[in-house]
């Protein structure tokens, strides 16, 4: 019932809120996040690691057509599920240091996306999981659509036209697969014992990968990203950096890597390099950027393609490194997204060369924000450093040329943001921010939970490690020693 109970909560929180009013929308919506994160940890400090999927529920729901409610949680689940339960609360906390319209129906969406989530997240039933994946982008559309900046219009219909198109071919690619499993059913289990030429393998791998690529994304599949984060209000952007490109990433985990092995082995070094090249390209334009959200859209995309790499190593070290650094980042680029908030609420503008000599009146924020810089360009003791050390080590394993090209994510990575840390905090103080507040009780709140995460899963790492190593050895089990081939 847990499992059950962590996408129900949220449904229900959206209803009460939508009809509390302005006033008590945001309470309500905040309390339930807490009590998710709450139900979360309780999962996590009583999940059975070596029992495989924990907290189980399996109902009929459309048994003409093999479609059910089944529910679980492994330990990659269960880790996503916490990332999601963990993030929330700090994200709904920040809109309360800027003022949102119409309060009711922003934490009404919002909520309702954090359910979608977390069903993406244990869905055991493929077209369960469909419905979540298409249930999460419904209120992100219009959070971005009705808070967004004057060009949201444009810029959301370009993200609907690219997430739909993926969609739909994902779609193609789950119904192919139910016509051809042992049993008419969308179980887990039964679409893991479908037996798939290689000529359909690779189809069906194609069609998945572009929607997962989509999400992520993965070069060439990135340029939604930029303009939607740029746009979207700045909750927006946090959803989906911290948690929604994560959706794709764990699509491929658990419906590409166990069900088409034959084409991962054909064409994951392709998607590997696509990720890799992702890397170098949104590094190099990174440096060129003086919007701080632009910014952050092409560091996200350069932290991404190397998790990208990852996934398709076709090793323990590469999906353990998915793992935390899926994790790493979450916490990180929300953090950063954060200060970013903070800063233009005390200066009015996300030009990162209208800034400069902060530090002086905010001198609080400049060590945390320094915190986060550390850990985005993977400072040993910080979580960013374990998630890129054992994704390097996977792609080095994979390739060691590779892995030098993805390299340069650490170097180019150090000097756009210490590039524009030096912009923002050091240097000479501008005349007009000489009276600006450093950080508020409230800010500061928001900021140590983020702070102590860094360090805690950097110094110890098997807190993820441990939970997930069963799940991620079962997955790469299933890729080594797959079904034969269907003549």
């Amino acid at each position: 019932m847990i499992t059950t109970i962590l996408i129900i909560l949220p449904l229900v929180a959206a209803i009460l809120v939508y009809f509390a009013g302005q006033r008590l929308a945001p309470t309500i919506a905040i309390a339930s996040t807490l009590l998710e994160f709450a139900i979360a940890l309780y999962a996590y400090f009583n999940f059975e690691v070596l029992a495989g999927w924990n907290y189980v529920l399996v109902k009929d729901w459309i048994p003409s057509l093999g479609i059910s409610y089944n529910v679980g949680m492994d330990g990659i689940s269960l880790i996503l599920v916490i990332l999601t339960s963990f993030l929330f609360p700090l994200i709904l906390l920040s809109t309360l240091t800027s003022s949102v319209k119409d309060k009711p129906s922003f934490y009404a969406l919002a909520l309702v996306m954090q359910s979608a989530l977390i069903g993406v997240f244990v869905a055991k039933d493929l077209f369960l999981f469909y419905i979540f994946w298409e249930l999460a982008l419904i209120p992100i559309y219009f959070i971005c659509l009705m808070w967004g900046d004057e060009n949201r219009k444009f810029v959301t219909f370009k993200f609907f036209i690219y997430t739909l198109f993926g969609s739909l071919i994902m779609l193609a690619a789950i119904i192919y697969l139910y016509s051809v499993a042992p049993e008419k059913s969308f179980a887990l289990e039964n679409i893991y014992l479908t037996k798939l030429t290689s000529q359909e393998q690779v189809w069906i791998f194609g069609g998945l990968f572009l929607a997962f690529g989509i999400k992520m994304p993965i070069f060439p599949f990135h340029t939604w990203q930029p303009e939607t984060y740029t746009s979207a209000p700045m909750a927006g952007t946090m959803l989906l950096s911290g948690i929604m490109l994560k959706m794709g990433v764990y699509g491929v985990i658990r419906w590409i890597l166990p069900v088409l092995p034959n084409a991962l082995m054909e064409w994951g070094w392709l998607a590997l390099l696509l990720s890799i090249i992702g890397i170098v390209y949104a590094s190099i334009i990174a440096i060129k950027q003086s919007n701080f959200k632009t910014l952050i859209a092409y560091v996200s995309i350069a932290h991404v393609g190397l998790i990208g790499a990852g996934l398709f190593t076709n090793s323990v070290e590469g999906l353990q490194g998915v793992m935390v650094q899926m994790f790493a980042h979450g916490v990180n680029v929300i953090g950063i997204l954060f200060v970013i908030q903070i800063l233009f609420n005390r200066t009015g503008t996300l030009q990162i060369n209208s800034m400069g000599g902060l530090r002086n009146q905010m001198p609080q924020l400049a060590v945390y924000f320094l915190i986060l810089i550390m850990a985005n360009i993977a400072l040993p003791s910080t979580n960013g450093f374990v998630g890129e050390f054992l994704l390097f080590i996977g792609v080095f394993n994979y390739n060691p040329y590779l892995a030098a090209l993805g390299g340069l994510t650490i170097i180019l990575g150090a000097v756009y943001l210490l590039s524009t840390y030096q912009k923002v905090m050091l240097g000479e103080a501008k005349a007009e921010f000489n009276v600006v507040m450093d950080l508020s009780l409230l800010e500061k709140s928001i900021l140590i939970p983020i702070v102590i995460a860094i360090f805690a899963f950097g110094l110890f790492p098997d807190i993820i490690l441990d939970v997930t190593e069963p799940a991620i050895n079962g997955i790469l089990h299933a890729v080594n020693h797959s079904i034969p081939v269907a003549n």
